[in-house]
C-alpha cells in the first residue's frame, strides 16, 4: 500500500522535540484491535511492537474490555491510592491464585507507582535499606529505565548522558556472553568481590534482565542465570530481575526466570501487568525484606483502579491454565523458523537472530541496516521497532494473542522489507 505522511502540525509545533516513535512511524493513529491499527486515513497496520510490550493480550483485548467498562459503568474507584478497594483485593486475590501460589512463590506485592522506572527505584532503595550498602552491580547493555536512580544501572551512553549529573553508586559488568565466551562467566565480578585491593565496594544487590530488550535482544542461558543466583547467594548480595519487559508471559512462562529455576530475592513488573495499557507496576520481594515504614516510599497514581479491574480480567482469563505458555511457546517456534529462513536468504548481509518466546531480535553485519527494515516494513503495513546500543537490531514483539496467520503474515512483510532493503 501506499501511505502519504499526514499533516502533523501541531505534534510538530507544539509538543517537544523528545517525540521519538512517532519519527519512525509518521502516521496519526485513531483505532487498534488485537494485533492491529488503523490510522486517521484508514490504512492498516500489523502491530509487532505491542507498545514495547505492553500490550501483550492486544489492542482492546474484548475480555479485559468488557471488565473495564463494567467497573466504569457502575461508578467504581478510579483513583485510590493505597486505599483499600475491591478492584485492589480482586487483583491481589488473582494474583496470588494464578501466579504465586501455583509457582510458590512467597512474595508481597509493593505497588511503587504506574511505571517500571518507579518499580526499579523502589527495588533499588529497598535493597540498600536491607543491606545498608550503596553501590548495586548491573550488567552491560542493560536497560532499567529513565530516573536517575534507573539509569545509574542502565547501560546505554545516550540515556545516560541526559541525566546531566553523575550517575553513582552503580557497578557494571559483562552480561552473559559479552565476552563471546572467552572468559569463565562471573571471573571477574568474583575476583573483584573477594579482593580487598579491587576497588569495589560490596554491593547491596545485583539487577539483571533475563533477556535484554532494549539493549538489543541479549539473552542470558539458563546456567548464566543460576550462576547469578548462586553468586548472589554465596557474596550476601540481593538479586533483582527486572521483569518489566519480559514478564507476564513474554518469553512464555508468567517470569521469565522460571526457565532458570530461579527464584530473585525482588522482582519489578510493570508494561504488561494492567493487560490494557493502563499505567500499573508491582514491585514483589521476600517477606523477610519488607522492612519499609509505613509510606516510606509512595506515589499518587499507584492506585490506578482501572488498572486493577483489567489485570485480574487477565490474570482469569490467561493465567488460570498453562495454555498461554504454550501458546507463546508455539508462536516463538513459527517465528524462530521464519527468521531461519531470512537469516539463510540473506547469510551476504551477515543476518543471524536470537531469542525466546514471543521476543527476537533480527541483526546484521552494517548496523545501519536495521533502521532502514523497520522504516521499509512500516510502508508495508508492520510496525517494527530497533533496539541495541547502536539501533542495530531489529525487535520483533508482538502481542502474545496474535493468531498464526497475523504472525506469518507479519513474518513475510519482514522477509520483503529485508529483501527490498538488501
Amino acid at each position: 500500500m501506499t501511505i502519504t505522511p499526514p499533516a502533523l502540525s501541531v505534534f510538530e509545533t507544539l509538543e517537544s522535540e523528545v517525540r521519538s516513535y512517532c519519527r519512525g512511524w509518521p502516521a496519526v493513529f485513531d483505532r487498534a484491535q488485537g494485533a492491529r491499527l488503523t490510522d486517521e486515513d484508514g490504512h492498516t497496520y500489523l502491530d509487532f511492537f505491542a507498545g514495547a510490550g505492553s500490550l501483550n493480550y492486544g489492542h482492546n483485548n474484548p475480555v479485559l474490555k468488557r471488565a473495564l467498562l463494567d467497573y466504569l459503568e457502575r461508578d467504581g474507584i478510579t483513583h485510590g491510592l493505597d486505599m483499600a478497594t475491591t478492584a485492589k483485593r480482586a487483583f491481589l486475590e488473582s494474583f496470588q491464585n494464578a501466579v504465586l501460589r501455583p509457582r510458590d512463590l512467597p512474595y508481597k506485592v509493593m505497588f511503587p507507582g504506574p511505571t517500571g522506572t518507579n518499580a526499579v527505584e523502589a527495588a533499588l532503595k529497598l535493597a540498600r535499606k536491607v543491606k545498608g550498602r550503596e553501590s548495586i552491580v548491573s550488567f552491560t547493555n542493560a536497560f532499567h529505565g529513565m530516573s536517575l536512580g534507573s539509569l545509574a544501572v542502565t547501560g546505554n551512553a545516550f540515556k545516560r548522558a541526559g541525566a546531566g549529573i553523575p550517575l553513582v553508586h552503580g557497578t557494571p559488568m559483562p552480561f552473559d556472553n559479552y565476552l563471546d565466551g572467552q572468559v569463565q562467566d562471573f571471573l571477574w565480578f568474583e575476583r573483584l568481590l573477594e579482593d580487598q585491593g579491587s576497588g569495589l565496594n560490596k554491593p547491596a544487590a545485583v539487577i539483571v534482565e533475563t533477556v535484554q530488550g532494549e539493549g538489543g535482544i541479549n539473552v542470558a542461558r539458563p546456567e548464566w542465570l543460576r550462576a547469578l543466583a548462586d553468586l548472589c547467594r554465596r557474596q550476601d548480595m540481593l538479586l533483582i530481575v527486572d521483569d518489566i519487559q519480559m514478564g507476564c508471559g513474554r518469553t512464555g512462562a508468567f517470569f521469565s526466570f522460571e526457565e532458570a529455576g530461579i527464584t530473585p530475592d525482588i522482582v519489578t513488573l510493570s508494561k504488561s501487568i494492567s493487560g490494557y495499557g493502563l499505567p500499573m507496576a508491582l514491585c514483589l520481594f521476600n517477606p523477610e525484606l519488607d522492612v519499609w515504614e509505613p509510606g516510606e516510599h509512595n506515589g499518587t497514581f499507584r492506585g490506578n483502579n482501572p488498572a486493577f479491574v483489567t489485570a485480574a480480567a487477565a490474570l482469569d482469563a490467561y493465567w488460570a491454565d498453562g495454555q498461554t505458555e504454550k501458546q507463546t511457546i508455539a508462536r516463538g517456534e513459527q517465528v524462530e523458523q521464519a527468521l531461519l529462513g531470512i537469516c539463510d536468504e540473506n547469510s551476504a548481509l551477515g543476518a543471524h537472530y536470537r531469542g525466546r518466546g514471543l521476543v527476537w531480535g533480527l541483526e546484521f553485519t552494517d548496523k545501519s541496516r536495521a533502521s532502514a527494515v523497520c522504516a521499509r516494513a512500516f510502508e508495508l503495513g508492520l510496525l517494527l521497532e530497533t533496539s541495541g546500543p547502536e539501533s542495530e537490531v531489529v525487535k520483533l514483539l508482538p502481542p502474545l494473542t496474535v493468531t498464526p496467520d497475523e504472525l506469518d503474515e507479519g513474518l513475510r512483510t519482514l522477509a520483503r522489507a529485508v529483501r527490498e532493503t538488501a
